[in-house]
């Protein structure tokens, strides 16, 4: 008896044991690990995005809008890139399309 067997044990094969892990059964967890990441993060950030999108392009002028700094304002004019937001008497400021986080429903910003 040698000391290494004392602290790893040695290997026998088993005669006529079946070879490695098929093929499907390799590539199943990876598989699975893809389909749960697109269901879980992928769709959802996906389906966020076009309803951000179809938000901005029914965008008119009028709407109460808040933009990503957190500036609420009333939209006064719509460019291809830019709105200009009027965010208190005489007070307009342009930002990107893109910043516009929320449309408001009609007379908030009146209210509050």
């Amino acid at each position: 008896m040698n000391l290494l067997d004392f602290l790893i044990a040695p290997a026998h094969a088993a005669a006529g044991a079946a070879g490695g892990p098929s093929l499907l059964s390799t590539l199943m967890f990876p598989l699975i690990l893809i389909a749960i990441m697109y269901f879980l993060l992928i769709r959802p950030q996906m389906k966020r995005a076009k309803e951000h999108k179809t938000m901005l392009e029914k965008l008119s002028v009028g709407d109460e809008v808040i933009a990503g700094g957190g500036i609420a304002g009333t939209v006064r004019a719509i460019g291809d890139s830019f709105v200009t937001v009027e965010i208190a008497d005489r007070v307009e400021v342009r930002v990107q399309k893109g910043a516009i986080g929320t449309v408001l429903p009609k007379g908030t910003l009146k209210s509050a």
